[in-house]
């Protein structure tokens, strides 16, 4: 099993901690993943942090499809995999309707059709086999509808990619996670219970089916995000972690088309995530946040004294052994917890 940092997006000033990254670097952490919502965006944090390491990998988690052409994508990903030296990782997502249309403004659509002729285009593109056409539901290249002049023509990009640029999708929704499958090299759960890998058996496997060609866990890597904070009041340590859940489960979309709040329902704990989501949209965030159940923060991330936390990594590890998962993409910005577990796990 392999190790990530999560770096994430800015704030009101962006600020990327390059001497944390490096003390991953120097433990053996595999890769390190920048992020995108409305401030900051997730390529040039990239960039800046391959050219001041040597080491690791640099991901995004993730560039908004909606936000780019899988064109674009493709040129991004294959100029940063050139000047590193293969260090580039890909990942992409639908992000959600409320910043697509809000902010890019253009439409949702279809986001699991949008992720498989994305991730499709890029291959594509990358692979350079022939000038590329595609005829999608959402993607046309050559592009011949209204508004265009008739000129376009397949091209094949000038530059050569030599590195591999596995392409992650960010993605929960069991068609989502099936596109992932069937598409992708790997995809992120924004948490995940290392022990109910069960919630994505199916899609993964019915992906595997549609891709064809014997794909199976082997070669799709499964890379949830899970914090990790060290100290001795357990309690204490998993405050920040409820805030967060707490929108996600309860704000991250409406009432009724909030994809986080249905997996935390798969995951066994529909009733509370009622509570949080109604709480949350009346506007008491601070209640919701206290009805996340310490049971789903204690599943799904690592918080605690030192020893109770490599207890807890126990369950990560057995699900690495049976390939439910591949990659542990740490959020920390203590040095210690990221020590931890670069001892213990890799």
């Amino acid at each position: 099993m392999k190790l990530g940092l999560i770096s994430g997006y800015s704030g009101r000033k962006i600020s990327i901690p390059i001497d944390h990254v490096k003390h991953a670097e120097s433990l053996g952490y595999e890769s390190i993943w920048t992020a995108e919502a409305y401030g900051s965006d997730a390529v040039t944090p990239a960039a800046w942090i391959l050219a001041q390491t040597t080491k690791i990998k640099v991901g995004t988690a993730i560039m908004q499809m909606p936000a780019r052409t899988p064109a674009m994508a493709a040129m991004t990903a294959m100029s940063l995999a050139e000047l590193s030296g293969g260090r580039f990782l890909c990942g992409v997502g639908a992000s959600g309707p409320q910043v697509v249309e809000g902010w890019h403004g253009v439409p949702y659509g279809k986001p699991v059709t949008r992720l498989k002729e994305y991730v499709t285009i890029m291959k594509q593109i990358i692979a350079r086999e022939g000038p590329v056409t595609f005829d999608g539901e959402m993607y046309q290249l050559p592009n011949t509808g209204p508004g265009t002049t008739g000129l376009g023509k397949p091209l094949k990009s000038i530059l050569h990619c030599e590195e591999d640029i596995p392409i992650y999708a960010a993605t929960i929704t069991p068609n989502g996670v099936a596109a992932a499958a069937e598409v992708a090299d790997g995809f992120f759960p924004v948490w995940m219970d290392p022990e109910q890998y069960h919630v994505f058996e199916e899609p993964i496997q019915k992906g595997f089916q549609r891709a064809g060609n014997g794909k199976n866990l082997s070669q799709f890597d499964i890379a949830p995000f899970v914090t990790c904070i060290v100290g001795d009041d357990v309690e204490q340590c998993m405050m920040p972690i409820r805030a967060n859940m707490a929108l996600y489960i309860g704000g991250m979309g409406a009432r009724d088309k909030n994809f986080y709040n249905d997996y935390a329902t798969r995951l066994g704990f529909g009733d509370a995530a009622k509570k949080i989501q109604d709480l949350y949209l009346d506007g008491k965030k601070d209640e919701a946040a206290a009805a996340v159940p310490a049971e789903l923060i204690d599943a799904c991330h690592l918080v605690g004294p030192a020893d109770r936390i490599k207890d807890r990594l126990q369950r990560w590890q057995e699900a690495g052994r049976k390939g439910h998962v591949g990659s542990m993409l740490i959020g920390a910005g203590q040095p210690e917890a990221l020590q931890i577990l670069a001892e213990n796990v890799l």
